[in-house]
This record gives structure tokens, C-alpha cells and sequence, in this order.
């Protein structure tokens, strides 16, 4: 039986999410809710994890450990690292990887963390291709699959963005999305992160994302209800 695991950072990620949720129970583990129900009838568990890599991972792991979900989505905002990526538009994640993990003097390449066998945690095929179409849906024309470069950092400095762009390669920029990829991927659970740009991760950053945070969190919330369906219709 699929049952989805959904992380947003923020309550504006996942309020959409939890209102649309049906018989809904909650419980609280390790300072975060973790509410159970359905999704478009999909057996779904939301959290909302709070900001961070540490606090990413700590939910992606109870969600894998306690929960048993069998699929994890991550939902959210993002800042643009891409010319061809605007306020609004919406990123699935083809890959993730860390804009903040330097461990090039032991011989590592940049952002791999060691032991793993992978710099960049490659998000499932198949819920990429559910996810792009359910993107396509709710903004057409406007969605990009790409890489999701993640550190615990807030970019607003044309100078650190174009660092990240030069280390990852990465298509946006946020907060919690590779310690999730990692620890689905440790887990063996297949896994996509969803991104909705709020701000250019630039010198515009402060400006512009107080004012494009909520439609940008809840576009991307649509995106994971239609993902929910298609996940439901796959059974």
C-alpha cells in the first residue's frame, strides 16, 4: 500500500494540505505534529518540520522509521538561481545536493558528503514524471525539472548566488531539501522535491519574498494534492 510522507518547513507550506485532509489525527513526536489521514483518498502523513537541514532530516527519518511512509514529497518555496526560472514558477527536482557541504581538502569533491556514494541524491523517476504533470496542470509552460542546492542559509546576495550556481549547478535555492533527499535515499524510499520560486536569491531577495511566499508555498501545495491522485490511481 503507497503511503505518502509530505514535508513542508513552514505552516504556509502545508496548511493547504491540511485542510484538504480527511479524517485527520494527529501526533506529536520529537516537537514537531505529524498528521495522518488522506490525500484525494491517498493514505498521507504531513509535518511541518520547522527550517533547516537538521530539522529536515530529523522529520524525513521519523516519517520512514514511524510513520512507515513508502513515498516522500517535500513541498515548498525557493529562491531562483536561474535567469530562465521567474517568481511563481514551479521546480521539480531531478536531483539534490548540498550549496554548504566543503569537504574538498580530504579530497571530496564540493558537496559530497563522505561515506555516501553520490553528490547529488537522485530523486525517483516516477514521481518526477507524476510531479511535472501535475506542475503542468496547475501552471502551464512555467515548470523546470532540475537540481535543488540546499544549505542553511537564506541567499540574498547577488555574489553568494553566483557561488552556489559555480559549486552545484543547481536550478534554486533552499533550506531543507538535500537532507531530505539524503535520508529518503539512505532509506531506500522513493522521494521528489517540489519548488515554487518566491525570490530571485539576490539583492531583490528581502523585497520580494514576503510578497510572493504564500502564493508561491500554496501553488506548490496544488502540485502535491494532484501528485497524491496520481500516486492513488497507480495502486
Amino acid at each position: 500500500m503507497i503511503k505518502l510522507g509530505i514535508i513542508g518547513a513552514m505552516e504556509l507550506e502545508v496548511e493547504t494540505l491540511l485542510q484538504a485532509m480527511e479524517d485527520r489525527k494527529s501526533t506529536a513526536i520529537a516537537g514537531s505534529e505529524f498528521y495522518e489521514g488522506t490525500l484525494k483518498g491517498l493514505p498521507a502523513v504531513v509535518v511541518r518540520c520547522g527550517v533547516g537541514k537538521v530539522n529536515a532530516a530529523l522529520c524525513a527519518q521519523i516519517l520512514c522509521s514511524c510513520c512507515h511512509v513508502t513515498h516522500l514529497v517535500n513541498t515548498g518555496i525557493a529562491g531562483s538561481l536561474s535567469a530562465a526560472l521567474d517568481i511563481g514558477d514551479l521546480l521539480v527536482s531531478r536531483d539534490a545536493m548540498y550549496h554548504d557541504f566543503d569537504c574538498v581538502h580530504f579530497g571530496y569533491p564540493f558537496g559530497k558528503v563522505p561515506g555516501m556514494d553520490v553528490t547529488a541524491f537522485p530523486a525517483d523517476e516516477t514521481m518526477i514524471r507524476y510531479a511535472s504533470a501535475a506542475a503542468e496542470t496547475v501552471h502551464p509552460g512555467h515548470v523546470t525539472v532540475g537540481r535543488v542546492a540546499t544549505g542553511d542559509q537564506f541567499v540574498a546576495d547577488k555574489t553568494v548566488k553566483e557561488q552556489i550556481i559555480a559549486n552545484t549547478g543547481g536550478l534554486c535555492t533552499e533550506m531543507e531539501g538535500a537532507a531530505i533527499a539524503q535520508t529518503a535515499y539512505r532509506n531506500g524510499v522513493p522521494f521528489v522535491i517540489l519548488r515554487a520560486i518566491s525570490d530571485k536569491a539576490d539583492d531583490s531577495a528581502e523585497m520580494d519574498y514576503p510578497t510572493f511566499e504564500r502564493i508561491a508555498a500554496h501553488r506548490c501545495a496544488e502540485v502535491t494534492m494532484l501528485l497524491a491522485g496520481q500516486l492513488l490511481a497507480q495502486k
